[in-house]
């Protein structure tokens, strides 16, 4: 007993012609899925890209210590790198710490350990500096020339993302 031939349309009968349609097809179907997908919102960057981001816009890092909270708090050294920076008309190098938090909960939750851990090596309270990008707090002693400030407020707002 035979089975039944299986027939495709017409049209699909020539080389030249399924291609053209399956072409067509996939071109069709990737463009709604397109429509359908946003790109992902990104993420907070880790250490070295911040660093990248920053030496970027003209600052010069060194001496990076992960682990410098700048205080005794023991929970804050797991989020804490500390590192000198110059450049921008800050021709001295000065301490800056960085706090990086796993996301917005953990920021919100433990920014105000960064206040109390940042009052115990501030050296002069009127010229302190935090800087916030949600998930980051970066603290150091001023005071810093304003282009300084800027490309500091610019990389941490690049490199917080979605803010996590």
């Amino acid at each position: 007993m035979r089975s039944p031939a299986i027939r495709c349309p017409s049209f699909l009968a020539r080389p030249r012609h399924a291609a053209a349609w399956l072409t067509t097809t996939a071109l069709v179907l990737s463009g709604c899925s397109a429509v359908l997908m946003a790109s992902p919102e990104p993420t907070p960057l880790d250490f070295p890209a911040i660093a990248g981001e920053l030496a970027t816009r003209g600052l010069e890092l060194d001496r990076i210590a992960s682990g410098d909270a700048g205080c005794d708090d023991p929970t804050l050294t797991g989020t804490a790198i500390g590192f000198d920076a110059s450049g921008l008309g800050v021709v001295a190098p000065v301490r800056l710490r960085i706090y990086i938090f796993r996301n917005g909960d953990a920021y919100d939750r433990r920014r105000p350990d960064v206040d109390a851990c940042a009052a115990a090596w501030a050296t002069d309270p009127a010229t302190f500096e935090i800087i916030d990008a949600k998930p980051f707090a970066l603290a150091g002693q001023g005071p810093w020339t304003d282009e300084f400030k800027s490309a500091i407020r610019e990389a941490l707002t690049v490199s917080a993302g979605n803010g996590g």
